[in-house]
């Protein structure tokens, strides 16, 4: 099965690998796994200013500070994936990966913040269960 992990670093994607080691019936370490993090764009501006190179340079350090204790974590549980890193609205951007990767599944963790949350705050989650052909497991 080809899995797509959705990682952010914070305690939701620390739940979510939590849960994916500890339910080795259903996500061994045979399955195809790949972990993405995405990165909010610079302003126009701000990215005008420093240049591409150095916002390309940014965009690379944040995801490597959310990707390596990810990758750290499912070696030690004996799961190879690969990283991928981009930059743009996270719900889209997982979902169009998703979509366009032909992933059998997407696993993200999730605040919960519940219906009228979503109307004020938005969700990550609720984004990529809209615009998603596969199959979305979210770990609260």
């Amino acid at each position: 099965m080809k899995i797509l992990l959705a990682v952010d670093g914070s305690e939701y994607t620390k739940k979510m690998l939590a849960y994916l080691t500890t339910h080795d019936e259903l996500f061994s370490a045979d399955n195809d796994f790949s972990a993405i993090t995405v990165q909010s764009p610079l302003p126009p501006r701000a990215r005008a200013a420093v240049g591409a190179d150095v916002a390309n340079q940014y965009y690379e350090e944040e995801a490597a500070k959310v990707t390596g204790p990810v990758n750290k974590f499912l070696q030690r549980h004996g799961i190879t994936a690969k990283l991928l890193h981009k930059t743009g609205s996270a719900g889209e951007v997982i979902a169009k990966t998703a979509n366009s990767g032909k992933f059998d599944l997407v696993i993200m963790g999730s605040h919960g913040h519940g219906a009228l949350g979503n109307l004020v705050l938005g969700s990550v989650a609720t984004k990529v269960l809209a615009h998603c052909s596969a199959p979305v497991l979210i770990v609260r």
